[in-house]
C-alpha cells in the first residue's frame, strides 16, 4: 500500500524529546519551544512566534488579539478547514464566505471587497496547498476599510509571496504542525505576530491570561491573572519533536519538492490533453509542495479514479467539502455573492500521495496508475 501521509521523521527525535525528560522541564515553555520559536522568528522575519497546541489555537488566540466581538463579520473562503472558521464564531462573529479562484482554490481577492460591510473586522485569506493568496490586494483592501487580515497559513511554512513569508504578511499569521503538514510536531500550530506591541499580550492569552511568561523571565517577582486567555501552550516534548524536523527544514523542503516536480512532470501529458487539470503557481509566489492535486472532470470521475487507486494499493483523499454547505455553516455564515466555483472546483479536486521520504519509484507507480485509469475508461 502507497500511504497518503506518513508524519515527518528525521531520527532525533526521540533523542530531543529524552534530553526534555532528562532537563525535568517537560511543559511548555522550556528549551526546544524556545529553539523552534526563535527558528520560525529568524526564518520568517516575524517579530514574534509563539508555538501553540494547534493551528486551531494559533486563530483563536488572533481573534482575541484581534478583539474580534458578537455582531462583528469576518470574511474568508467556505473552501477551508472548520478551524479557520470556529475560532471566529466561538467570538460571536458572523463568518461570510467568499467564492474561491479555480486556478489555485485561494480566495477571490476581485470578490472580497463587495463583502466588505460596517460589520467587518477581518479578512481571513487560507493559502490553499501553500500557495500564497494575492495578498497585495487583500492588505490593499484592508488598509482601506481599516481591516485585520489574519493569514490561515496552515499549509504554508517555508512558503512566500514576492519574498515575505506567508504568515507575516498580515496582522496575525498561523500556521500548523500537524501530523499531516510538512513539518509535525504531532498536534501543534504557532502564532506570528507583525506587531511587537501586539506580543506581549499574546504571551498573556497564551498562558491562561497571567504574566506568567514576564514571571519567567525574573520581570516581575511573582505573577497573576490579568487578561482573558486560555491554555495554549504545547508540551516540551511535542516542541522537541518538531525541532528535530526544523533543523533539517530544507532537506524535508527539497524531498518533498522533488517529488511534486516528478508528479508534475509525469502527469503533465494528461494535462495537456485536457484529461485533468494541474496545480497552479502565480507569479511572485513560492510554495512549499505541501501537497499534489489533480482535478478530474467531475464528482462521478473523481469518486471513480479513488475506488481505482485504492484497488491498486494507493491511498488517495478528496478534501474539504466547503463550509457553507454544512449545517454550520449556515446557521453561522453566509455566502456573499454566487457559489461559481466553490463547490464545482471542491468536488473534481483529488490529492495524492505525498510526503517526507515518499519514493520516486511509488511517485511513478502512483502517475501510472493514473493514467491506465484514464486509458481504461476512455
Amino acid at each position: 500500500m502507497i500511504n497518503f501521509n506518513v508524519p515527518p521523521y528525521t531520527g532525533n527525535e526521540e533523542r530531543y524529546m529524552m534530553e526534555a525528560v532528562r532537563a525535568h522541564k517537560i511543559c511548555g515553555d522550556g528549551q526546544f519551544t524556545k529553539k523552534c520559536n526563535q527558528w520560525i522568528e529568524e526564518k520568517t522575519g516575524t517579530a514574534k512566534a509563539l508555538l501553540t497546541t494547534s493551528c486551531t489555537h494559533a486563530t483563536e488566540m488572533a481573534a482575541l488579539l484581534a478583539d474580534i466581538q458578537p455582531g462583528n463579520e469576518v470574511i474568508m473562503p467556505s473552501y477551508t478547514f472548520v478551524s479557520t472558521a470556529d475560532a471566529f464564531v466561538l467570538r460571536g462573529a458572523t463568518v461570510v464566505f467568499v467564492d474561491i479562484r479555480p486556478d489555485t482554490m485561494n480566495i477571490d481577492e476581485q470578490l472580497i471587497e463587495a463583502a466588505v460591510t460596517e460589520k467587518t473586522r477581518a479578512i481571513v485569506p487560507v493559502h490553499y496547498a501553500g500557495v500564497p493568496c494575492e495578498m497585495n490586494k487583500i492588505m490593499e483592501i484592508a488598509e482601506k476599510y481599516h481591516l485585520c487580515v489574519i493569514e490561515d497559513a496552515a499549509q504554508g511554512v517555508m512558503s512566500s509571496y514576492y519574498g515575505m513569508a506567508l504568515g507575516t504578511i498580515g496582522d496575525y499569521g498561523c500556521f500548523s504542525f500537524h501530523e499531516t503538514k510538512n513539518y509535525s510536531m504531532g498536534e501543534g500550530g504557532c502564532l506570528l505576530i507583525k506587531d511587537p506591541v501586539q506580543a506581549e499580550r499574546a504571551e498573556i492569552i497564551r498562558e491562561k491570561g497571567t504574566n506568567r511568561s514576564k514571571f519567567f523571565r525574573g520581570q516581575i517577582d511573582k505573577y497573576t491573572w490579568v487578561d482573558k486567555g486560555s491554555s495554549y501552550l504545547p508540551s516540551d516534548l511535542n516542541a522537541a519533536y518538531l525541532w528535530a524536523q526544523l533543523e533539517y527544514a530544507e532537506d524535508i523542503y527539497d524531498d518533498r519538492m522533488h517529488n511534486w516536480n516528478l508528479y508534475k512532470e509525469q502527469l503533465q501529458p494528461l494535462a495537456d490533453k485536457g484529461i485533468i487539470d494541474l496545480p497552479f503557481i502565480p507569479e511572485g509566489c513560492v510554495h512549499n509542495a505541501h501537497m499534489f492535486y489533480i482535478k478530474a472532470k467531475d464528482l462521478a470521475e473523481r469518486s471513480a479514479l479513488i475506488s481505482w487507486l485504492k484497488e491498486h494499493g494507493i491511498s488517495a483523499v478528496f478534501h474539504y467539502i466547503p463550509l457553507h454547505s454544512s449545517p454550520a455553516g449556515q446557521k453561522f455564515g453566509r455566502f456573499c455573492g454566487e457559489d461559481v466555483y466553490t463547490t464545482r472546483e471542491s468536488e473534481r479536486l483529488l490529492r495524492l500521495p505525498m510526503y517526507y521520504g515518499l519514493k520516486e519509484s511509488d511517485v511513478v507507480q502512483v502517475c501510472d496508475c493514473v493514467k491506465a485509469f484514464y486509458e481504461t475508461s476512455r
